[in-house]
């Protein structure tokens, strides 16, 4: 049997130094490392076979082999020996197929065994996600050293192109980290992502963010297939057709709505503003309404924490069933519903100040002053446009979700 060793970590292996002579530190079950006069680290394994020590079996370059597969390897070579069979010609073959890690993809794999090992499930995820969705499928089968600097700023420009400049330069430091991390185990020279300014990717403002119709029907179709609560599903709808802003929505009470006439008033008092709001509800929004009344869990609240203390959702609630989708939009808010509606009503319908008048409700009181009369006529009209308006707003939603729900199913 092997002798019993204390296992190595990642940051030993990297600090052991060269010496006069060659010496080998162990890891336990055979494995062990073996650091050359050069500085070059190559895994054996340690084994005896009929009574006899045998030979160290090469296993391969510690640049190109993690720790997690050697000693995978030398479990397997383990279960050889205790079988009599000696495992040399097998670890031939495997150094063989190790071959190909001078390509990215399989740098790349191995930098996310290792590198990654420590770090939190969301940053592998998003490191993993930014290497696999852009940089591997344009320049996995490339040999590290070819890769160039014009070839991450295409990947990069691709991606901003999207409307994901943020994401480009996420992308652009993942392979600026990958190639760090290549140089220290020497299977690179230089990092081509160093030379790809930062000012170059990122120009877009936080605050001018707006979906397109495609990205619209995706998150929402997205949205709709999830495992998330129903009232949250409707909820995130909702946001989107009534262009309000979360807090006021998941604060709403019932008593604030008349959905017979399709009216949804927003209290002054709620808004620290002088006057009341009035937001006028498509069909499609009196519909999910109606749904959520249905299966009231509340006498106050639309939206009631499941806590079953009457309060509403935190207002984080709706944050977090965004972030559990994992909805594949850089740098997307849930405020960009807000401007989104906004930008898209002025094409489909033409007017000024859309983002305000669309939830405001005009009309003052009646009088019997003629004049008073006319205002209020107009401020009627102008009403009847602003529900026209929002009408159309939600027709095009239904569309964007439609042609998303068809395009998911042709991919099916």
């Amino acid at each position: 049997m092997p002798r019993l060793a204390t296992p190595l970590t990642e940051s030993q292996i990297r600090a052991l130094e060269p010496r006069a002579t060659r010496y080998c530190v162990a890891d336990g079950n055979g494995l062990v490392i073996e650091v050359m006069t050069t500085g070059s680290k190559i895994w054996r394994f340690r084994y005896t076979l009929n009574g006899k020590r045998q030979p160290l079996a090469t296993i391969g370059d510690y640049r190109m082999i993690s720790l997690r597969v050697a000693r995978a390897k030398a479990q397997k070579y383990a279960e050889m020996v205790a079988q009599g069979i000696s495992p040399v010609a097998t670890a031939r073959r495997d150094r063989g197929a190790e071959s190909k890690a001078d390509v990215l993809r399989e740098a790349a794999e191995l930098y996310l065994a290792t590198a990654m090992a420590g770090k939190s499930d969301e940053y592998r995820r998003t490191t993993r996600r930014a290497l696999e969705k852009d940089v591997l499928p344009a320049i996995g089968n490339k040999p590290i050293s070819a890769v160039s600097a014009d070839d991450i700023l295409a990947i990069c420009e691709r991606i901003k192109s999207r409307g994901s400049p943020k994401m480009a330069l996420h992308t652009r430091n993942v392979v600026k980290r990958l190639y760090a991390y290549l140089i220290a185990r020497q299977l690179a020279s230089g990092n081509p992502a160093e030379v790809v300014p930062a000012r170059a990717l990122a120009t877009l403002d936080t605050r001018t963010r707006v979906l397109s119709g495609a990205e619209i029907g995706a998150t929402l179709q997205a949205v709709d297939t999830s495992n998330i609560r129903r009232p949250l599903k409707l909820a995130l709808h909702l946001l989107v057709l009534t262009m309000v802003r979360k807090s006021d929505l998941v604060e709403s009470m019932w008593a604030e709505f008349d959905l017979d006439h399709a009216r949804w008033t927003i209290p002054a008092t709620r808004l620290n503003a002088h006057a009341d709001r009035v937001v006028y509800l498509p069909h499609q929004a009196v519909a999910m309404l109606r749904e959520l009344q249905r299966a009231r869990a509340s006498q106050n609240f639309v939206f009631p924490s499941v806590r079953g203390d009457d309060r509403p959702i935190a207002k984080s609630t709706l944050n977090q069933a965004v972030k559990a989708l994992g909805i594949e939009m850089e740098h997307f808010v849930l405020h960009d519903f807000r401007r989104t509606a906004t930008m898209h009503l002025r094409e489909i319908s033409p007017q000024p100040d859309a983002h305000g008048d669309a939830m405001r409700d005009p009309a003052p009181a009646a009088t019997d002053n003629p004049t008073h009369d006319q205002a209020h006529g107009e401020a009627h009209n102008e009403a009847e446009r602003q529900r026209q308006r929002l009408q159309s707003w939600a027709d095009f939603v239904d569309i964007q979700i439609e042609a998303a729900r068809q395009a998911r199913s042709g991919m099916a």
